[in-house]
């Protein structure tokens, strides 16, 4: 079957001429490494995750996520699944991660590890359920954005998130959202820098990832690693649009919707720093699991998490009121697709951070 260019474009049928596919155009480094990501995903074919496994378990985690559009062409690339042992353990960790990322420990990396995946196998396939996540929920914004309705609900609340006192190692586990810096340790050893080549390494140093446990895990799939880096960067360092604040405000949210304290530690930080309006950050951390998350909030700010919130779920209930509420609000077209790109990405971000290993407070601060 012939690949489009851009897959998302054709899914949500978007009109290049159109303000949408100006906003696209604008935000081409999102755009084009998204689809970079599918790319390196989808035209591997190793013994570490087989390619036609790939397919079919992207396939599963889009119906989860209920992209049909998403779930109708992975399943068209299917010829042959051969369901072993090994797919069957990789299958239920798909399931986890697409609809429960918050309940993963390190007994289900043991579990794959059981079923005879590597490390590398691991970290493709983590990569694999948390991108088609990503990928499902920037499908239902844009065809949002291109005036489709979807199914929709009014509002969505803070997830639970983990309650032990302690890591895996012993160290002292966050059981609340804060602002503080915190470390990760991962549960699948990160690859050892020495491990790496030359260009491997300058690889790595460009993109400031040589020092990070979480990088050098991830870069067990290199390639992949940065497509992602590349598009992360596509959708929040980029001018115009959405404010910086803004685009952070809305990471924070979808940790909070998906009960990873890590990510919304790092992302609350830089939302009170650039928006200058820390108490406003803290009552968004402070919500209750079950609390709805824009109490309290901003008009807009409300608008936004709103938006953010009901794209964070599973599958994602976003509505055109609420899009419309944001227009209200002076958010213009690309300004929305900033909305929903960074809501989008940190469905991925999450799902990495919350099943690869997990936060811990440092001693000193201990």
């Amino acid at each position: 079957m012939t690949q489009p260019i851009d897959l998302l474009a054709a899914l949500a049928d978007i009109d290049p001429a159109s303000e949408l596919g100006q906003a696209r155009i604008e935000r081409h480094a999102a755009t084009q490494h998204a689809q970079g990501s599918y790319e390196v995903l989808f035209s591997e074919d190793d013994n570490d995750l087989p390619q036609q496994w790939r397919f079919a378990l992207a396939a599963q985690v889009a119906a989860w996520h209920g992209a049909t559009r998403l779930q109708a062409h992975y399943q068209q690339q299917v010829n042959e699944t051969v369901h072993d042992v090994r797919f069957a353990a990789g299958h239920a960790f798909a399931e986890l991660l697409s609809l429960h990322p918050v309940d993963a420990s390190p007994q289900h990396i043991q579990n794959l590890q059981s079923a005879g995946w590597t490390a590398r196998g691991i970290v493709t396939l983590a990569q694999l359920i948390a991108f088609v996540s990503f990928q499902s929920r920037l499908l239902a914004g844009l065809r949002l954005l291109n005036g489709e309705q979807t199914a929709t609900q009014p509002h969505a609340v803070a997830g639970k998130w983990h309650d032990a006192p302690l890591t895996l190692s012993g160290q002292t586990a966050l059981t609340a959202f804060t602002q503080q810096e915190l470390g990760w340790e991962p549960w699948l050893p990160a690859k050892p820098l020495s491990e790496f080549n030359a260009a491997e390494q300058a690889t790595l140093e460009k993109n400031g990832h040589s020092d990070s446990d979480y990088f050098r895990l991830l870069a067990r799939n290199l390639p992949l690693l940065e497509q992602r880096t590349l598009t992360d960067k596509g959708i929040f360092y980029t001018s115009g649009g959405l404010s910086r604040a803004e685009r952070e405000l809305a990471a924070t949210v979808v940790s909070k919707v998906n009960g990873c304290i890590f990510c919304a530690s790092v992302h609350a930080r830089k939302a009170s720093q650039l928006s200058k309006d820390e108490p406003a950050v803290q009552k968004l951390l402070n919500v209750a699991p079950g609390a709805e998350l824009s109490h309290g909030q901003s008009a807009r700010w409300a608008a936004i998490i709103d938006v953010v919130a009901t794209l964070s779920i599973t599958p994602a209930a976003t509505s055109l009121k609420q899009l419309q509420t944001l227009r209200d609000q002076g958010l213009n077209t690309l300004a929305l697709l900033d909305v929903i790109q960074s809501a989008a990405f940190f469905a991925w971000a999450n799902r990495l951070m919350l099943t690869l290993g997990e936060p811990f407070l440092p001693a000193q601060q201990g």
